[in-house]
C-alpha cells in the first residue's frame, strides 16, 4: 500500500539523488575530442588561463597527470555565451557594458 510516508521518502530520495554529482574525469586527449580542440592547444594555451586547477582540472595524488572535470568545463562553455559582452570586475561580478 502506498502511503504518504512512502511518498515523502521517495521525494526526499529523489532530491538527494539529484544533489549527488558524479564527476566525469577526462584526459587531455579525451577533452580534445569532446570540445574539438587540439590536445596541444589545451595544454599550452587553455590550461592555467581559461582552465583553472582545482576548478576545471585536478592532479590526482599530486602527480604530473592531469584529469579534467567535464561537468565544470561544460558549464563554463555554456555560460560563456551569456558573458560575451560582459566586463569582469575585481569583486567577481560583471559589468554589462
Amino acid at each position: 500500500m502506498f502511503t504518504l510516508v512512502n511518498f515523502n521518502f521517495l521525494m526526499l530520495f529523489n532530491i538527494y539523488k539529484e544533489t549527488v554529482v558524479s564527476n566525469t574525469f577526462l584526459t587531455t586527449d579525451q577533452l580534445a575530442e569532446r570540445i574539438q580542440y587540439d590536445a596541444r592547444t589545451i595544454r599550452e594555451q587553455l590550461k592555467d588561463s581559461v582552465l583553472i586547477e582545482g576548478i576545471h582540472y585536478v592532479r590526482p595524488f599530486g602527480r604530473r597527470k592531469i584529469l579534467y572535470i567535464w561537468e565544470k568545463i561544460e558549464t563554463d562553455i555554456l555560460n560563456a555565451k551569456n558573458l560575451a559582452f560582459a566586463i569582469p570586475m575585481a569583486n567577481g561580478g560583471v559589468c554589462n557594458g
